[in-house]
């Protein structure tokens, strides 16, 4: 397959991927992309010219440029391309257009976005780890946490007590916040428990900070423009950030953390969709900190690992847990959809 089959690949399946993900605008935007798209301006002949995986288990391609075309539109700076974007409906032709148009009007900042791997915090991944932390509090007793999270991105994710939830069992969290989850759900979660958060940090090799207004853009550029509830849900996400996680590779920062006893803690290392982006001796050694702190966890400093990932099987992702030192054999408490819409809970 030659680099430009592999792009328009990359861009067919990426529409496909969107749309199955509740994005009809991002499946049709893709689609005429992967179709369409010729090398007569800048940022088209370099991404057909591409080298490398440009899918979404590689460099990300399609993503990359659909967030470059949808912060010409946050921005309010191309009035013809935000025409055809949502809230307005366009004709293939009349999307086209536009974006053939931004393509041409606009290379020099198309091209810089392109430089730069997309970032995403998806806030309603909280909605799958909110009834992890319940489950391991119904084990532990209730206590403080400490919260670690790994791939942090802009660390969104670590403000989830600041979040409200709605549940079988009734509303829970913090009432009144601008987060407002309400996932469905496929199955009966663990009852609710009190979320008090002593300590909470996060980890990423290119972190964004959420009070600075170029990141806070890079955050909602990703957002795809016909989900508006994504788009308010990360705005409010953003205005109640804790900070900018650290940037620093996963593994030593995690030693770090590991090493601070934490009395009268439940310690919660966790990722989100970011373990499989870790190179392989990353997650090497953040198994091997993991399981040496474990090995000295005891029930007044509880430790316990969360990963929300893709585990190759469907539905969604996989919700697993460690418990050290009551039961540090994983285990699978739920299924969830990459974006948090809905969470199937198994014990």
């Amino acid at each position: 397959m030659s680099a430009e089959d592999a792009v328009r690949a990359a861009f067919r399946r990426q529409g496909e991927s969107c749309a199955g993900l509740g994005s009809p605008f991002m499946g049709q935007l893709m689609a005429l992309i992967a179709v369409r798209l010729d090398a007569s301006t800048a940022p088209g002949a370099r991404i057909l010219s591409w080298k490398g995986d440009v899918s979404s288990d590689g460099q990300s391609v399609p993503l990359r440029l659909a967030g470059a075309l949808h912060a010409l539109v946050l921005e309010g700076l191309d009035a013809d391309l935000a025409a055809a974007y949502p809230p307005n409906a366009a004709s293939d032709d009349a999307l086209w257009r536009a974006v053939e148009g931004a393509l041409g009007r606009h290379p020099e900042r198309i091209m810089a976005w392109l430089d730069r791997a997309p970032q995403t915090n998806e806030v309603r991944r909280s909605a799958v780890l909110l009834p992890a932390i319940w489950w391991l509090l119904g084990r532990t007793g209730d206590m403080p946490l400490a919260l670690s999270e790994l791939g942090a991105s802009a660390g969104l994710n670590l403000s989830l007590d600041r979040f409200a939830i709605e549940t079988p069992w009734g509303f829970a969290g913090a009432e009144g916040s601008v987060v407002h989850l309400r996932p469905e759900w496929r199955a009966m979660p663990p009852p609710p428990r009190p979320v008090a958060v002593a300590d909470r940090a996060g980890v990423d090799r290119h972190p964004l900070d959420p009070s600075d207004a170029g990141d806070a853009l890079r955050l909602r550029s990703y957002i795809w423009p016909d989900q508006p509830e994504r788009m308010a849900l990360t705005r409010g996400a953003i205005a109640l950030a804790a900070g900018r996680p650290d940037a620093e590779d996963a593994a030593p920062w995690l030693a770090r953390r590991l090493a601070t006893p934490r009395p009268g803690r439940l310690h919660v290392v966790y990722t989100t969709i970011a373990w499989q982006y870790f190179p392989p001796e990353t997650q090497a050694d953040c198994t091997a900190a993991l399981e040496a702190a474990g090995a000295t966890a005891t029930p007044d400093a509880p430790l316990a690992q969360v990963a929300f990932e893709a585990d190759g099987e469907a539905p969604g992702a996989a919700l697993t847990v460690r418990l050290w030192p009551h039961d540090p054999a994983p285990q699978i408490l739920a299924r969830g959809d990459f974006h948090g819409r809905w969470v199937d809970w198994r014990r």
